[in-house]
């Protein structure tokens, strides 16, 4: 088969399983369910890129493995953290300006059809690294990758295990992480998604891949200027006083030593 076609049997699995989301949501009320399912269809992708392709085993299955770890763990932590919460507040406010004799369909096309295609557009750089069957082994830019997605995937869990330890206590109330993590990046979560997608990135690149690495820069500017970091900063900024502050002495994404 041709990258093509793989890529467009992705597609058509992505859409069915947001068609179930959205059906599923309509039913329950809930259009946070959408959330949840993003690592874990990154999974389902990753695992039709791997039976369908050609490419380098060990690379193959590494990468596999890579996008398991990293999808599974943040569709349980999702659905742990929103467990018994209700719909996230994002979507209440587009349930009452649409209303809801409105909202269910046009939650279709606002929501899990977008999401659907930018699953799709980003899980590029992981059928490139299964697909082309050049390097058929392990090379420096595989290495490079692994290691930045350790890294990634080290600040990301560790930054979600500290955020929620952080609010489990009701003393926390309203005040600002920093420590840990959040004591050199006001993101360490949003910066390790990042630094995963770039590891996925090199191993690409590893396999002689190169256009498919627009998906992990289609990701990254995702994650920093549109539902990432830029979005959370500005809602931040009006519910926690002391949050400019933090800004002022933290790294926005980059993780590094805080002002004095």
């Amino acid at each position: 088969m041709t990258f093509i076609q793989i890529y467009l049997i992705a597609l058509a699995t992505i859409m069915s399983m947001m068609f179930i989301l959205w059906i599923i949501s309509i039913w329950i009320k809930n259009v946070s369910i959408v959330d949840l399912f993003w690592g874990f269809g990154f999974v389902v992708v990753c695992f039709i890129y791997y039976l369908k392709t050609g490419g380098f085993e060990i690379r193959k299955v590494l990468l596999l493995t890579m996008v398991c770890v990293w999808g599974l763990r943040l569709s349980v932590y999702l659905s742990w953290r929103n467990h018994g919460k209700g719909e996230d507040f994002r979507y209440k406010k587009f349930r009452k300006d649409y209303g809801e004799h409105r909202y269910w369909w046009i939650s279709f096309f606002q929501t899990f059809l977008i999401q659907g295609v930018l699953m799709w557009l980003v899980s590029a750089p992981l059928l490139g690294a299964q697909y082309y069957p050049h390097n058929d082994a392990l090379n420096v830019f595989d290495f490079i990758g692994i290691f930045i997605w350790l890294i990634g995937f080290i600040f990301e869990a560790g930054g979600d295990i500290q955020l929620a330890l952080f609010k489990k206590d009701p003393a926390n109330k309203g005040k600002v992480l920093n420590k840990g993590f959040w004591h050199y990046t006001r993101h360490p979560n949003y910066f390790g998604d990042a630094a995963v997608w770039c590891g996925y990135a090199f191993i690409c690149i590893a396999a002689g891949s190169y256009i498919p690495v627009l998906g992990s820069v289609l990701m990254i500017i995702l994650i920093i200027k549109v539902s990432g970091v830029a979005l959370l900063e500005k809602t931040l900024k009006t519910s926690k006083p002391e949050y400019r502050d933090y800004i002022e002495k933290t790294s926005a994404f980059i993780p590094w030593f805080p002002k004095k």
